[in-house]
């Protein structure tokens, strides 16, 4: 059985966020333990190559995410330009297209199944067979209840406490003093599935989940893990019970999450965020430093840091206020223009 253990390597977030501090954000990918050549790459998907054969891959990647070295996967005609032209130093794609200087191409049919291919190689897939894997480490004065399940590769720091019925999949990572209430399920797939033939395909997730030191998750919390890199809970953030945070979502340092919340894939909170109770986050956003966000709002575009936001869509509180009020005199608005 052919597989390597896979480790995650720490690279700085360099990035133009608006309003975000990223001064505690590292981006992580799945990178390998040591480098890979691409003729060898080529001979496991079963790929033509093209370009510099000679090449080594030391990860793979999304594309938004990729840096030198890695391995991307494009297979619609329009994202070739984006893909060819990023980071990337190897890419799978289904077409023979001109080779940019310094890249390798692997063509094949179906790079999507050979991106996977590649993920569960270097990354396979380990079920949870007992209530703690022999290879967590749990520093020993972090408290673990009864029926706490704790999978592979979980780290989990000093005077952090576990509660009953707490689930921590593979490759979670939990800080010092965090605390950590029943029921809660940290780790879990990423919700991520491309459409093939009316089908939706699921991409199989090779990130982890990061949880700083001082964090408190509520009772019933979902947290998944990223595609290929990290979801982040900052440093003294606090999450209230059945918040659910999606793949790849950064929250900065010492935010406030209120019951209900849904925060949708790879979008980023700054530091001391406070999002009220059922407040819903649209994916890709950036959510600026200091930002509130009232109960019930849905929000659809970024916002900018220390301002306080209500509604659907989102917007300044005291414009959606005002809008609001305005909107009891549109009855007697419209009997006067139909008269």
């Amino acid at each position: 059985m052919w597989c390597r253990k896979v480790i995650l390597s720490n690279t700085s977030l360099h990035s133009t966020f608006r309003n975000v501090p990223l001064r505690h954000v590292k981006l992580h990918q799945m990178k390998f333990t040591h480098p890979i050549k691409v003729t060898e790459i080529a001979k496991m998907i079963n790929a033509n190559i093209t370009g510099d054969i000679d090449q080594f891959a030391t990860g793979i990647n999304e594309i938004h995410k990729v840096t030198a070295g890695d391995i991307a996967f494009v297979d619609v005609a329009k994202y070739f330009d984006k893909t060819l032209n990023s980071a990337a130093t190897v890419i799978i794609l289904n077409q023979e297209v001109p080779c940019p200087e310094g890249k390798t191409l692997l063509i094949l049919d179906k790079p999507f199944e050979a991106y996977n291919a590649l993920v569960l190689h270097y990354r396979p897939f380990q079920f949870i067979k007992s209530e703690r894997d022999n290879s967590t480490k749990i520093h020993p004065t972090a408290i673990i209840e009864p029926g706490a399940i704790i999978g592979p590769d979980v780290e989990i720091g000093a005077h952090s406490h576990i509660q009953a019925n707490v689930v921590l999949s593979n490759h979670v990572t939990i800080g010092e003093r965090v605390i950590i209430q029943s029921g809660a399920v940290i780790g879990t797939d990423a919700f991520y599935f491309k459409k093939e033939n009316e089908v939706f395909a699921k991409w199989h997730s090779c990130g982890r989940v990061i949880i700083e030191d001082d964090v408190y998750i509520g009772a019933n919390c979902t947290i998944n893990k990223g595609v290929s890199g990290d979801t982040i809970i900052g440093a003294g953030s606090k999450l209230d019970c059945l918040v659910h945070i999606g793949h790849g979502v950064i929250i900065g340092k010492n935010c406030l999450l209120a019951a209900q919340v849904g925060i949708s894939g790879k979008t980023i909170l700054g530091d001391g965020v406070t999002l009220y109770g059922q407040v819903g986050l649209a994916q890709n956003l950036h959510i600026g430093a200091g930002a509130t966000v009232l109960a019930k709002s849905g929000v659809g575009k970024s916002l900018d840091a220390l301002g306080t936001y209500f509604g659907t869509p989102a917007g300044e509180v005291r414009t959606k206020m005002k809008e609001i009020a305005a909107m009891q005199y549109l009855p007697e608005l419209v009997r006067k223009m139909n008269t």
